[in-house]
């Protein structure tokens, strides 16, 4: 029986996907009209749980620290990191970040650190909300 399963490849090749696209404005019908209905006070949000104590979210970058030593370049093991010479700085691709914090256990005027924020997801790896400068 070596293609058994011929069949249910075929009907999976033609069915939708189960899931949704997950940023905010593929949402589906359903979540809009409950979200209206909590604007309107008819549904109540369940708050959210906080992240724990050094917990490791999307890099912050405080531009006017950093002084363009760039050893956070040579100690970035994904490459995430990227030199602007012209101003002296760096630019950041998420997309790309491991998340691992040497950049900022290497920084010495301490311009780099670790956020909350981890709702990261977005179609285009090169978007705005993906690039940290």
């Amino acid at each position: 029986m070596k293609f058994s399963m011929l069949p249910q490849v075929f009907a999976q090749m033609f069915k939708k996907p189960f899931t949704n696209k997950f940023p905010a404005k593929y949402t589906p019908p359903s979540t809009t009209k409950f979200l209206e209905a909590v604007g309107a006070g008819k549904a109540k949000l369940i708050p959210p749980i906080e992240t724990p104590e050094g917990f490791r979210g999307k890099i912050q970058f405080d531009k006017d620290k950093c002084i363009g030593c760039n050893l956070c370049i040579k100690v970035c093991p994904s490459g995430a990191i990227e030199s602007k010479p012209e101003e002296k700085k760096i630019k950041i691709y998420l997309a790309r970040c491991t998340f691992c914090s040497q950049c900022n256990d290497v920084c010495p005027v301490n311009c780099l650190s670790m956020s909350n924020e981890f709702l990261l997801a977005d179609a285009d790896k090169y978007s705005k909300d993906l690039i940290v400068e």
